[in-house]
């Protein structure tokens, strides 16, 4: 079982996020590039860095079943938001996601970052994550 926490002796996270986490022996990691907030169809789910968290959210879901692993096996999520302005929106989403993730706030590590642009102009968000799931 992965281990999340954050110790005593450092300041306490300024979001809903474990400083550390720790995979046992016994676990072999995913590695999910970085998603955006595009539909099944490719198309962007919106304009707007909420709905884009939201879609960029669902697809690391949907790519951790694809793998045999859950939200509950995300050790890292790595987000890019390409304005300060995008962020409440992507907190916002975030915050539902992680609420539903994990009603017993074991939340995975997290970093943000602001760039000065994504890959495309319309994109607001993008999304990284680390899973560890356990070996059969």
């Amino acid at each position: 079982m992965i281990q999340r926490w954050s110790p005593e002796g450092v300041a306490p996270p300024i979001g809903r996020y474990s400083h550390l986490a720790r995979v046992p022996d016994g676990h072999e990691f995913l590695i999910i590039s970085g998603q955006v907030g595009t539909s099944p169809d490719g198309e962007l789910a919106g304009p707007d860095a909420e709905t884009q968290t939201r879609a960029a959210l669902a697809n690391i879901e949907k790519l951790l079943a694809a793998a045999g692993a859950t939200p509950q096996h995300l050790v890292k999520l790595f987000a890019m938001l390409s304005s300060t302005e995008h962020l409440t929106g992507y907190r916002k989403a975030l915050q539902e996601a992680l609420t539903r993730w994990y009603p017993n706030e074991d939340w995975p590590t997290h970093s943000l970052i602001v760039v000065a642009a994504l890959a495309t102009p319309e994109l607001a968000v993008e999304v990284e994550a680390t899973a560890a799931v356990p070996e059969h």
